[in-house]
Parts: C-alpha cells; sequence; structure tokens
C-alpha cells in the first residue's frame, strides 16, 4: 500500500453458536473473503469464537484459548493481514477470566493486548440479568497501539457507554478507536448508533465496531448492525441483523482535517466541581430542608 492509497478495513459479523471448531471455520471463512476484497485489516467482534453462556461454557472456552489465539495468528500470517480478535476468554486463575483483545500483525505476531476495563452488569430491559463481574477480572489499564497506517486504540462493547476512555486515548494519539461488541438487542436497538457517533464526534476519530448478531446459547440475542463511521459522524458503511463482512476504505488524513476544524482535542482543561446552592440535608420525611435559613 501506497501512501496515496486508504487503507481497506473489513468489520466481520458472526452469530458465533456453541461450537467453538465451528465458529473458528466461520471466522475463518469471513477472513478469506475479506482478503479477496482488499482488506489490509480484518476486525472481528467481541467473543468471536464463542459467545457468552453458561459459566461452564465460558471456562470450556477459556481452556481453549490457546487454540483460538494460534488459529487467528494463523489467519493472520498466512493471509498478510492484520487481524483484530475482538475479544478472547482466556483464564484468570482456576475459577475467573478475562475478556482480551488481541491484535495480529501481518506475520501473526501479537502487536497488543487489552483486558476489558468496564464489565457489564446490568438488568436488561427483557428482565434478562448479565453480571460479568461474577466470572471476569476487569483490565486496569487503556491501550492504545501503533500501527502502519496510525494509532489505534482499543476497547469492548460495554467500554462504550464510558466516553471518558475514549478521550483519553484520542488525547493520546489514536486516531482510530475500536469497539468489537456483543451489543444486547435491546440496548443496541436503543443505543447502539447514539454511542458510536457520539465517540466519533467528540475525538474526531474514526470508529470501527463489528459486532455478533442473532440468537445464540444461554438465551442471548444480539443486536448486530456492524458500523464504520469517520471522524465527522457520518457512517461509511453498517451491516444489518445477518453475519457477513463490511470492507470500507479509511483515509487516516481526514482526521488531521477535522480536528484542525473543530480543535476540541487541544482546548481540553482540567477542572474542580463546585456545589452550589443552600446545603441541603434530606431528614426522615423525605423532604429537604434548608440549613442555611
Amino acid at each position: 500500500m501506497t501512501p496515496e492509497e486508504p487503507l481497506r478495513i473489513a468489520l466481520a459479523q458472526l452469530r458465533p453458536g456453541p461450537d467453538l471448531d465451528r465458529n473458528l471455520d466461520k471466522l475463518a471463512a469471513l477472513a478469506v473473503q475479506a482478503r479477496r476484497q482488499g482488506a489490509q485489516w480484518l476486525l472481528l467482534p467481541e467473543y468471536a469464537a464463542m459467545l457468552h453462556g453458561s459459566r461452564q461454557a465460558m471456562r470450556a472456552a477459556a481452556d481453549r484459548a490457546g487454540d483460538v489465539e494460534a488459529a487467528v495468528r494463523g489467519l493472520a500470517r498466512d493471509l498478510g493481514m492484520w487481524v483484530l480478535l475482538g475479544s478472547l476468554v482466556t483464564p484468570d486463575g482456576p475459577r475467573r477470566m478475562f475478556n482480551r483483545s488481541l491484535l495480529f500483525d501481518a506475520d501473526g505476531r501479537v502487536a497488543a493486548r487489552y483486558d476489558k476495563l468496564h464489565l457489564f452488569d446490568a438488568t436488561l430491559p427483557d428482565g434478562r440479568t448479565i453480571r460479568e463481574s461474577s466470572a471476569y477480572t476487569a483490565g486496569d489499564e487503556a491501550v492504545a497501539v501503533d500501527t502502519p497506517w496510525g494509532r489505534v486504540g482499543l476497547s469492548i462493547c460495554y467500554d462504550l457507554r464510558f466516553p471518558g476512555l475514549y478521550r483519553a486515548l484520542a488525547l493520546a494519539g489514536a486516531q482510530i478507536l475500536v469497539v468489537p461488541a456483543a451489543f444486547a438487542r435491546a440496548t443496541g436497538a436503543a443505543h447502539w448508533h447514539a454511542l458510536l457517533r457520539a465517540r466519533a464526534i467528540e475525538n474526531g476519530a474514526f470508529v470501527l465496531a463489528p459486532a455478533t448478531c442473532g440468537d445464540s446459547p444461554g438465551g442471548r440475542a444480539s443486536y448486530g448492525h456492524s458500523l464504520a463511521l469517520d471522524p465527522w459522524g457520518d457512517t461509511l458503511g453498517e451491516l444489518g441483523d445477518e453475519p457477513g463482512c463490511l470492507v470500507v476504505p479509511l483515509d487516516l488524513a481526514a482526521v488531521a482535517r477535522v480536528r484542525a476544524e473543530l480543535p476540541g482535542l487541544s482546548h481540553e482543561r482540567t477542572f474542580s466541581v463546585r456545589l452550589a446552592g443552600p446545603s441541603l440535608l434530606v431528614p426522615s420525611d423525605g423532604m429537604p430542608h434548608d440549613t442555611t435559613a
């Protein structure tokens, strides 16, 4: 690729099932398809090889983390392309796990690792409760990595709801923000597009979000709609609710142009918060009383 040619990047949308080996076959087929379409970099979603199911199923998947890593490493090397394994369930001792992103270069070497910072503990609109913290260990650092095309900030799924992470990555020089995800269908329909556009606009960065889709083990329904956004927040491409591969060109010069027009990153200020107004106490009757009178 010459400097004048745009980076062609592929977002893979998958519907992982309970059979890890079959999931890897699907993943490999999409990788070959992406390479044939001229992609130099493939992004895979969160839980690309095994979507979140029972604790026992995920622990079994974690015990095969080495097999998954070797398979994706081989794909990157054999196809001569960079590959982001959106997340891999890896062991953290005998009882817990990490939700870890791995970025492989075109020689199959690990260029970066990132452990999901924010764990999804929530009750969904359909009444289902998810408690990632009961089985997973949170990461403790943000990660940005230099690639042949620019600096990339890593994140995973629920991280999307924490804008401070993306601001920190942008201030560290990230031009591309990746958000591999397995967003639930209900929250995805309500918030997915708005949150991704906000992160792109706030930071003047490309936002690339490969996603899982469809119904999977354990009754989990994923939203899909893998999305690529430019630094202005405009859509470069989007998939629907079925598996597929989206290939889009990225003009990295757009980041500098947008940040010059809207230089919010250079205007960032630190500040304290002062609570103004009368001091209020809330007694047992639930009615606030002004203590300054």
